[in-house]
Formats: structure tokens, C-alpha cells, sequence
């Protein structure tokens, strides 16, 4: 789905945006007739409102938006994007009210309220359309709306359709976009490649696993994005109960944010070397599935002890991780929908994020704000080194005793990447439920903030 602004010469009524206690100083520069339409309709200010204010003869003249209070923002995002639903078909113009700062997001929140997934049923509904407000760069805010529509539709996509094949054949239809290269290393060629974990996680499926690799860009700083592709995991041998399985169609949402984030290097041109690495498996029980007390050795040597089939998602990232550091890249990012314990902590909202390199941290959290795009810095506490360490092998891939599991999934992780800066986001991939522009589904959670981090962090 391409989300884009209306022309910029198009016929358009004019829209104030209206802070609640900036209305009654709007009223008081009003014809009375204009203060008492607005008044009669109960228009407040809030978010959520809007009001047509007619002229001669009736004609629309003029669009009134809420934009509520300063502490009533702070609890959302995309306050403008409330209102869309009570607007007439039909082409709107910011013409006062709207802070500079707050421009782009605003605008961004329009474009992705005209998101739908219409795969299986429906349409997309024809939205009010709008100019891009002045001082925003239309066409990059287009670039990050539509990179969205894209990770939005591959999660939303059952695994019925959307399994490592599928998942492959996005990252090529991407490839193909922007003059990629790309090479995918399939079933058997896994183990011959030296990829036994992600071999190992994926070969129960009758669906071949494989490590999706695409490379972009001839100059500049070399970045590597890594993403966990778990088309659907049903525990493997350690059965989810149903309850659990339900979402897990969303379970390669790291690999979905990963190609929108790459959607939006490429589409911007940013002077950069990109990888990206998405190791695509299914977690399925079959008699030649993976077990409980199975040792694997990785593509870095380590041996893994097996104490949970489910926490399958550090294994295939572990390799696809090596394989990324062996190149010593400038930077390593790794996204995953990895644990439960990430959302107890965080919620549905913040994508947590791990690292080590104070000036990625430092850029993210400052960057975070202004894209709309939360995130929260998590502890790569090293006292929990030892949870992750059975004894009998190197690592251990599901510790035991439930506390800190996001934190101990993200030392695993740490394990396999040496000298280069890492960072890896522990991210949900998904809203439980509708908020303004972010409806129920798959969703993009962190790659807006590490896009505007990625100047800083890598000195372009």
C-alpha cells in the first residue's frame, strides 16, 4: 500500500487546528456566526473533535480539528489522525494552529490512518486526503508511511501465506525495488553453509528454513540488520498451549521491521553499506524436530543447551549474528519479537532496546520523541551472566526460574557478536488494540527512532 499527500495545488479547505484552551481566543476573531455554529455543536477542543463551519449557501468553508491539552498529548500520538473519522470526503490544508514541532508527526499520522489490510476482505476506505503542511519533507514522511504499510501487511499476514518461501519472496519483491542484491541459503544448504541452529529449528516444517542475505549501497559506513523470521512457532516439542499460539503468526515481526526499516534507507538514499540478515523458519513438531536436552553447536563454536524448544528465536538469530560479525560492519542491529517477559515489563507500546555503545543509546532516546516512535533502554546486566551458562555446554538457551528473560535472551545474543557495536530490540509487533492511525495488527515499533539515530551514530 503507497500512502501519499494530495497535490500540492489541489482545491482544499482550509483546517485550524484548535488547542482546548485556545478556542475561546479563536471564537472571540469570529463573525457571530461562525462562534455561534461552533458553540451550538458542542466542538470543545478536544481530541477527537472536529466541526465543518459552512459559508454562503451552505458550502463547507472552513475545518475546525481538537488538539486537547498539552498533558492530554502526552498520552497519545498522532492527535490529529482522532479526528480523521468525523471529516467529509474530500482535500484539507493546515492553515493555523498546528506547532512547527509537532508537523511531521502529525502528518505522518494522517498518511497511516488510511492504512487498511484488505487481503481477504474489504477495501481500503477513501480518507480525507491533505497537503503536507508546510515545512515538512513530503516525500520522505511518504517514504516512512508506506515502509510502515509494508511491515504492517507481512505481519498481518497469516502463515498460511506468509511462511519462509513467502517471507523470501517480500525481501526479493524489496530487493528487486531498490537493485539489491540478494542470495538466500535454503534446507540442507543450511548445515553445508555452516548454519546448523537455524537448520535445526526450521527442519521439522515441511517448509524449508533458510538465512535470507541482501545487500544495498557501494559506499559509506557498513550497517547490519538482522531479523528473526519465525513465520509461525508452535513451540516445537514444548507445545505452546493454544492461547499462546494464537498471535504467533506475528512471530517474524523482527524480520518485518527490519525490511521496513531497510525500505526506508534505501528509499531515502542514505550513503550507507546495508546487510540485512533474516534467517526465515517455521517451528513445527514432526519426529525430526529439535528436543529438550539436544546440544547444538552454533556457526560460532558455541554449544547450546536445549532446556526449551520455544525460545527457538535466539537460536536462529545466533547464527545469522556470527555470520554478520565475521564482516566486522560498522554497526550490528538485531530486531526480534523474542520474549513475554520483554512485555511484561514494557507493555505492548515501548520497544526495548539493548546496548552497549552510550552514543547509539544517547541518539535513539533523543531521536525517539520526535519520530513517534518509543523506545526504552534495557540493562545488559552482566551479574546475569551466569543464568545463561548450564554447565554442560557453553549456553544455555532457556534458563530456568522465569525472571529476567528478556534481559538473559539478550546476553545470549551479546554471545555471538564480538568486537563490532550491537544493539539488539526485543520488540511486540503488534497493537492489541485501535489507537488514532495505529489500528489492531502487525505494527512498526523502532525503526523510525533508529533511522533518525543512524546520522549520529554512524557520522553521516
Amino acid at each position: 500500500m503507497t500512502l501519499t499527500f494530495a497535490p500540492a495545488d489541489a482545491d482544499a479547505l482550509p483546517l485550524h487546528v484548535i488547542e482546548t484552551e485556545a478556542l475561546e481566543g479563536w471564537l472571540e476573531g469570529q463573525p457571530d456566526a461562525v462562534r455561534t455554529w461552533v458553540t451550538a455543536s458542542g466542538f470543545a477542543g478536544e481530541i477527537g473533535n472536529a466541526v465543518m463551519i459552512p459559508g454562503e449557501g451552505g458550502a463547507p468553508a472552513a475545518v475546525l480539528i481538537g488538539y486537547g491539552t498539552a498533558a492530554r498529548r502526552r498520552r497519545s500520538r498522532f492527535a490529529l489522525a482522532a479526528a480523521l473519522g468525523r471529516l467529509a470526503r474530500g482535500t484539507y490544508r493546515i492553515a493555523s494552529g498546528l506547532p512547527a514541532e509537532a508537523a511531521e508527526e502529525e502528518a505522518l499520522g494522517w498518511l497511516l490512518a488510511g492504512y487498511r489490510f484488505t487481503r481477504y476482505a474489504g477495501e481500503a476506505p477513501v480518507m480525507p486526503g491533505l497537503i503536507a503542511p508546510e515545512g515538512v519533507d513530503a516525500a520522505k514522511i511518504e517514504v516512512l508511511a508506506t515502509s510502515e504499510a509494508l511491515t504492517r501487511d507481512l505481519i498481518n499476514t497469516p502463515a498460511s501465506d506468509m511462511g519462509p518461501e513467502e517471507l523470501e519472496a517480500a525481501a526479493r519483491a524489496l530487493a528487486g525495488d531498490f537493485d539489491a542484491a540478494i542470495e538466500v541459503t535454503t534446507g540442507d544448504a543450511l548445515l553445508e553453509n555452516n548454519f546448523p541452529m537455524i537448520h535445526a529449528v526450521g527442519r521439522a516444517s515441511p517448509r524449508a528454513p533458510r538465512l535470507i542475505d541482501m545487500h544495498w549501497g557501494k559506499e559509506g559506513p557498513r550497517l547490519t540488520l538482522v531479523g528473526k523470521g519465525v513465520c509461525f512457532d508452535t513451540g516445537g516439542l514444548n507445545l505452546k498451549p493454544g492461547s499462546s499460539m494464537g498471535l504467533m503468526k506475528k512471530d517474524m515481526g523482527g524480520a518485518a521491521n527490519v525490511l521496513g526499516l531497510a525500505r526506508m534507507i534505501m528509499a531515502l538514499g542514505l550513503k550507507v553499506q546495508l546487510r540485512v540478515l533474516i534467517p526465515a523458519v517455521e517451528n513445527s513438531v514432526s519426529g525430526n524436530a529439535f528436543r529438550p536436552q539436544d546440544i547444538l553447536t552454533s556457526r560460532k563454536g558455541l554449544t547450546v543447551e536445549i532446556n526449551n524448544t520455544d525460545a527457538e528465536g535466539r537460536l536462529v538469530l545466533a547464527d545469522a549474528l556470527a555470520l554478520a560479525d565475521e564482516e566486522n560492519p560498522d554497526f550490528i542491529l538485531s530486531m526480534a519479537t523474542l520474549t513475554g517477559a520483554a512485555r511484561v515489563a514494557v507493555g505492548p507500546d515501548l520497544a526495548p532496546f539493548y546496548t552497549d555503545d552510550e552514543g547509539f543509546a544517547g541518539a535513539l532516546t533523543a531521536a525517539s520523541g520526535p519520530a513517534a516512535d518509543p523506545v526504552w533502554r534495557m540493562p545488559f546486566w552482566e551479574p546475569y551472566e551466569d543464568k545463561i551458562e548450564p554447565g554442560i555446554a557453553d549456553l544455555d538457551n532457556a534458563p530456568a526460574g522465569g525472571m529476567a528473560g528478556s534481559i538473559t535472551a539478550a546476553l545470549f545474543l551479546r554471545r555471538f557478536v564480538t568486537e563490532t557495536p550491537y544493539a539488539h530490540f526485543d520488540i511486540y509487533g503488534w497493537n492489541p488494540g485501535a489507537a488514532p492511525a495505529r489500528p489492531k495488527g502487525g505494527a512498526l515499533q523502532g525503526p523510525r527512532a533508529i533511522l533518525a539515530a543512524l546520522p549520529q551514530v554512524l557520522g553521516l
